[in-house]
C-alpha cells in the first residue's frame, strides 16, 4: 500500500478573511460553511455511551454482533437492502476517514484510476492521489467504461456539495460498466435520510445495494453510511460500511493490521441509534423547518437553487453571473459565510453552498438578512 503526501493547503482555510469580516457584522456571523451538526445528540445515546464507558480492552475492528447486526436490520429496514449478513458489514471512524483511506485499503496505486463526481468533496481526490492513483471527475459513465485501469468509481448520493440524487437506472447503468471492468463501486450514501422532494421525500433515496441496482448480488459493491447527520454524532465519528463479504474481509484485515477501532462505547451507542427510527424523524423535520426558511430567502436575494433535492446543504448561483469568491464577499458584508464551490472542482466555481446546520436564531437570522439585501 503505497502513500503519497499531499502538500496544498485545507480547502476551508482560504474562508478565513470572509469569517474575519462577517464577525463583525452588528447582528453576529451566521456561519453556514461547515455541515457540522449543532442540535443536541439524542439521550437515549448518550446513555448508551456513559453506560458502556467502563471498556479497558482493545475494541474489535469490524464492530461488536450487536452494532453488527443492528446495521444489516437497519439496510433492510431504512435502505431496502435484502441479503446482507454480519460478514458483509463494518464499523469505520466516521466516513471521510473510509472515503479517504479506500483506495489504499483495496490496494489502488499508480497507473490505476479511481472516478469521482464531477462536483465532489475534496477527500475522494484526495485519498485517491494518496493512494498514487489517478483521478478522472466525471459523471458521465461513458467516460470511463471499458477504461482498464479503472478499479474504483465513487457515488455520491445524494451529492455533497450539489443535494443530486442518483436514481436507481443510474446506479444500474454505473455498477453494469464498473463490474465489466472488475471495478469496485463505493457509494458515499451519508445524506441517505434527508430526502426533501418527490420521489425521495416518499420513496427514500436508492441505495447501490438495492437488489434493483445491484441485482441478487453485492460483488464489487460498498455502501458507506455515517450517523453524524441523522443522529448528530459527528463528535463520535460513527461510520459503517456495507457490501461485499470478500471485499470487507480484506478491508477489515488491512484495517486490523492498521489499528483502526471505533472506541467499543460508541459501537455500544451506535448500535442504540440505528435501532431508533424516531429521533431521524424528529431531526429531519428540524432540517426541513431550516430549508422551508432559508430557500425562499435566497430566491428572494437573487439566487438560483440547483439541485439540493436532498442533503443537508443548499447548492446556490448568484444570477449575476459572478464567481463564488465575489458571492463571498458580498454575503460577508451580510455577515453570513457560506463555502466556495470552488473547493468542489472545475466546474462549480460560481457556487456557494449553504449548509443547513446552523442553530435555528441564526438560520432566521441569515434569512432576515438575504431577505432584506
Amino acid at each position: 500500500m503505497g502513500f503519497v503526501a499531499i502538500t496544498e493547503d485545507y480547502p476551508w482555510d482560504k474562508l478565513a478573511p470572509y469569517v474575519r469580516r462577517a464577525k463583525q457584522h452588528p447582528g453576529g456571523i451566521v456561519d453556514l460553511s461547515i455541515g457540522t451538526p449543532v442540535d443536541p445528540t439524542p439521550k437515549a445515546v448518550q446513555a448508551a455511551l456513559a453506560g458502556a464507558a467502563d471498556a479497558p480492552g482493545y475494541p474489535t475492528v469490524a464492530g461488536i454482533p450487536a452494532l453488527r447486526q443492528a446495521m444489516v436490520d437497519w439496510f433492510a429496514r431504512r435502505r431496502g437492502v435484502e441479503g446482507l449478513t454480519i460478514d458483509g458489514v463494518m464499523a469505520t471512524i466516521g466516513s471521510k476517514e473510509l472515503v479517504g483511506l479506500l483506495p489504499s485499503l483495496l490496494g489502488i496505486g499508480a497507473g490505476d484510476v479511481v472516478v469521482i463526481p464531477a462536483s465532489a468533496y475534496p477527500t475522494y481526490e484526495v485519498g485517491a492521489r494518496a493512494a498514487g492513483a489517478e483521478v478522472l471527475a466525471t459523471d458521465d459513465v461513458a467516460a470511463w467504461a471499458g477504461d482498464a485501469r479503472v478499479r474504483l468509481v465513487w457515488v455520491n448520493s445524494p451529492g455533497n456539495p450539489t443535494g443530486a440524487v442518483a436514481p436507481v437506472e443510474k446506479l444500474r447503468e454505473i455498477v453494469e460498466a464498473a463490474r465489466g471492468l472488475g471495478a469496485v463501486v463505493a457509494s458515499d450514501e451519508c445524506y441517505a435520510e434527508l430526502g426533501w422532494v418527490e420521489p425521495w421525500s416518499s420513496d427514500g433515496v436508492p441505495c447501490l445495494l438495492d437488489p434493483r441496482v445491484a441485482g441478487d448480488s453485492h460483488a464489487g459493491l460498498l455502501a458507506a453510511y455515517s450517523l453524524s447527520k441523522q443522529s448528530n454524532l459527528a463528535g463520535y465519528r460513527a461510520g459503517l460500511l456495507a457490501g461485499d463479504t470478500d471485499l470487507m474481509a480484506r478491508i477489515v484485515l488491512m484495517r486490523r493490521h492498521l489499528g483502526l477501532m471505533l472506541p467499543h462505547p460508541v459501537q455500544v451507542a451506535m448500535a442504540v441509534a440505528l435501532a431508533d427510527d424516531e429521533h431521524v424523524a424528529a431531526q429531519r423535520e428540524i432540517y426541513r423547518a431550516r430549508r422551508a426558511l432559508l430557500l425562499p430567502a435566497l430566491h428572494a436575494a437573487g439566487f438560483t437553487i440547483d439541485h439540493s433535492e436532498a442533503g443537508l446543504y443548499l447548492w446556490a448561483r448568484a444570477l449575476d453571473g459572478g464567481d463564488c469568491w465575489a458571492t463571498l464577499d458580498r454575503l460577508a458584508d451580510l455577515g453570513i459565510i457560506a463555502g466556495a464551490g470552488a473547493f468542489y472542482g472545475p466546474g462549480s466555481e460560481h457556487h456557494v453552498r449553504f449548509a443547513l446546520t446552523a442553530p435555528d436564531d441564526r438560520i432566521a437570522a441569515a434569512a432576515a438578512r438575504l431577505t432584506a439585501a
